[in-house]
């Protein structure tokens, strides 16, 4: 089965702390001085609904987006529940079968909180950097979460992001796993 686990665009979406919120900025308006089209753009920061963590987010020599192979992100994905956890630790994952999976999923409380019309909560379930390594270990190619960072709210040194992007596995941040 095929399934848009991506954040609806739109005004007023949830953005992760400090990033400028998602605007739609009409540019030309059809018939307004002979102009022949409607036409808009879209502002908005790199961390607003579901998006990609480029190496070079968190790795000096890190590449950009762009240099992810397209088939990374497209693919079968395992789904992990965890709808009562604060965060997902190593013991978490350990007794999962992860036997073959390219594209490992997480779907917490965090979807049923996007579901309600929920803004930023800087409470979000999280990956922990042991729960990276582990990830790093079972050689997955992708991690995807269902909040808007991979990482606890704050942490300084930043584990899960390091630990995932040293190895080259692509993270895959806001996910919107409602439906699935």
């Amino acid at each position: 089965m095929i399934y848009d686990v991506s954040m609806p665009i739109r005004e007023g979406m949830p953005v992760y702390a400090g990033n400028p919120p998602f605007q739609r900025v009409i540019t030309h308006v059809l018939g307004k001085d002979g102009c022949p089209v409607n036409q808009s753009r879209f502002e908005m920061g790199a961390h607003c609904g579901t998006h990609v963590d480029a190496p070079l987010h968190f790795e000096k020599d890190g590449s950009t987006v762009e240099a992810i192979p397209p088939e990374t992100l497209i693919g079968p994905a395992r789904l992990f529940h965890f709808p009562k956890r604060d965060c997902i630790d190593r013991g978490d994952l350990e007794n999962l079968d992860l036997q073959g999976a390219e594209r490992v999923l997480f779907r917490t409380r965090n979807s049923d909180h996007w579901a309600a019309g929920g803004a930023f909560d800087p409470n979000f379930v999280y990956l922990t950097g042991e729960a990276a390594k582990f990830l790093v270990e079972r050689k997955v190619r992708l991690v995807g979460i269902d909040s808007l960072g991979i990482e606890k709210f704050g942490h300084p040194t930043h584990p899960a992001h390091h630990a995932l992007l040293q190895a080259g596995i692509t993270i895959v941040e806001g996910l919107y796993l409602v439906d699935v």
